[in-house]
C-alpha cells in the first residue's frame, strides 16, 4: 500500500477495513499500530500472528478466514483502548489457540499442555491471560450459557489484564454480531452473548480495570450496542 492508503486505512473502522481489504488490510492495520513499538516487542508480535495464523489457517468465521477475527481484538486493544503492552497484545492474537487448538500446541496433551507451551515461547504472563480468557470444558448435563456467563465472570473477577482481552473479543463477537448472516444461528450466539453484557460492564467499571476513562466510555458504549443488537435479534419469549 502507498503512503495515502496506509494513511486513510489507520482511521477507518475495523470491519470496514475488513470488508474492504479483507485479511490483507487488517495485517498492514495492525504493522501501522505496531511500527513504533520496540523491536523485540515486534518480533514477539510477529511471532504470535505467524503462530496463530498457522493455528488456525483452516479455520473460519462465517464468510471470512479466523485470523481477522484474532487481527481485529487485537488492533482494537491498541487503537482503541490505547493499550501497547506487547504480553496483552501477544494473548489478544493467541486467545482462541488454547481453547481450539491445544492438541497442535502439544501433541497428545490438554488445555494445561498447551498453556505450558506458551508460557515457554512467550512467556508465563501470556500463558496466564490466554488461559483467562480459554473455555474449560462445560458439563453437558447443564446450560451451556449459563457455565459459560459462570466461568468469564469468575476467570475475570481475578485477572484484571484478560477484561481488557475479553472486552474487545466480546465487542467482535457481540457488537459484530450485525455482520453475521441472520436465521437460528445468529438467535444462538445473541442468546450466548446477552448475559455477558451486565457482567462485563459491572467488570470494566471496576477501580482495578487497567483503562483510561476514555477507553472505559468507549467499551461501556460497545456494550450498550451490544445489548440493543441482542434484544433486536432475540425473539420475544
Amino acid at each position: 500500500m502507498d503512503t495515502d492508503q496506509r494513511r486513510l486505512l489507520a482511521t477507518m473502522p475495523l470491519h470496514a477495513i475488513t470488508a474492504t481489504y479483507g485479511e490483507a488490510g487488517l495485517r498492514e492495520r495492525f504493522a501501522v499500530e505496531t511500527e513504533l513499538l520496540p523491536d523485540a516487542d515486534r518480533r514477539l508480535l510477529e511471532r504470535a500472528l505467524g503462530l496463530a495464523s498457522r493455528l488456525h489457517s483452516a479455520d473460519r468465521r462465517d464468510h471470512e478466514p479466523y485470523v481477522n477475527h484474532l487481527l481485529r481484538v487485537a488492533i482494537r486493544i491498541m487503537s482503541h483502548y490505547g493499550i501497547h503492552d506487547r504480553d496483552v497484545i501477544c494473548a489478544a492474537l493467541l486467545h482462541d489457540a488454547v481453547e481450539d487448538h491445544a492438541g497442535d500446541l502439544a501433541a497428545g496433551g490438554g488445555q494445561p499442555e498447551a498453556l505450558g507451551e506458551l508460557a515457554a515461547s512467550f512467556g508465563p504472563r501470556v500463558a496466564e491471560l490466554v488461559g483467562a480468557v480459554t473455555n474449560p470444558r462445560f458439563a453437558p448435563d447443564r446450560d451451556m450459557n449459563e457455565q459459560y456467563r459462570q466461568h468469564i465472570a469468575e476467570s475475570l473477577d481475578r485477572c484484571p489484564w484478560a477484561r481488557v482481552i475479553k472486552a474487545s473479543d466480546f465487542t467482535d463477537n457481540g457488537a459484530g454480531l450485525i455482520h453475521t448472516p441472520g436465521g437460528p444461528r445468529l438467535q444462538k450466539l445473541a442468546a450466548k452473548y446477552a448475559p455477558l453484557v451486565t457482567v462485563l460492564r459491572e467488570l470494566i467499571t471496576r477501580p482495578d480495570t487497567p483503562l483510561h476513562r476514555s477507553a472505559r466510555e468507549h467499551i461501556l458504549g460497545q456494550l450498550d450496542r451490544a445489548a440493543q443488537r441482542f434484544a433486536a435479534i432475540i425473539p420475544p419469549s
